[in-house]
């Protein structure tokens, strides 16, 4: 790893010696809220750029993670049509799993690694996963993680190239469903206080766009 990396960024991702510094860097860094149009930045780019969304944040603590000897995992959350998909990259430490994630408001974000297992760690996002405009739970499945080494041939580490293969391949895999159709209509929505709470972004988009991410 430390002769595929510049040297650089090899020193700065080997100092996020744990989940918790890989969060705490990423919650430093400023939201991108894609003035431009859609991206998905490399590591490098990011990096570089010092701004990133959810999957971009999720992309580079996978990096982060494998340098520090952990295997570079993502895990896609996907939403019904009201709402986004979430991307987290979900990590081991004692035989539980956890996971560091991006966001832009108060929900959906870093989960101690206190989960048994995959399913369990996504269901602790449930009942937060909340459509912030109508009050709606709208998680509905999820896959189960994704290795990055089968990128490794695109060179997703070092290029900084976007690398919009990686959320397509996410789109792809096997997804499974959490909930059946009568627990759907049986959810409650989210009560006010709560989508009040849920509304309050960290970085404030200077095009005040509707929140996203």
């Amino acid at each position: 790893m430390k002769k595929i990396l510049p040297q650089k960024e090899y020193a700065l991702l080997r100092k996020l010696n744990t989940p918790a510094k890989i969060q705490n860097f990423l919650d430093a860094m400023e939201m991108n809220f894609e003035p431009e149009g859609d991206t998905c930045f490399s590591p490098m780019a990011v990096l570089e750029k010092k701004v990133c969304h959810c999957i971009e944040a999720a992309i580079l603590a996978a990096l982060a993670l494998r340098v520090n000897g952990h295997p570079p995992l993502l895990l896609d959350l996907t939403a019904d049509k009201t709402d986004y998909d979430h991307v987290v990259a979900a990590f081991k430490l004692d035989g539980k799993w956890g996971a560091i994630s991006k966001t832009n408001h108060s929900v959906l974000r870093y989960r101690e690694p206190v989960y048994r297992s995959i399913r369990e760690l996504v269901m602790s996002y449930f009942h937060e996963y909340t459509n912030i405009h109508t009050g709606k739970k709208t998680l509905r499945s999820y896959a189960q993680p994704v290795n990055l080494k089968r990128f490794d041939h695109l060179d997703w580490m070092t290029t900084k190239e976007e690398v919009f293969y990686i959320p397509e391949y996410l789109a792809d895999v096997k997804h499974h469903k959490i909930l059946n159709r009568k627990q759907i209509l049986n959810l409650r929505r989210t009560d006010p206080f709560e989508i009040k709470v849920g509304r309050i972004p960290e970085w404030e988009d200077p095009q005040g766009k509707p929140l996203k991410y």
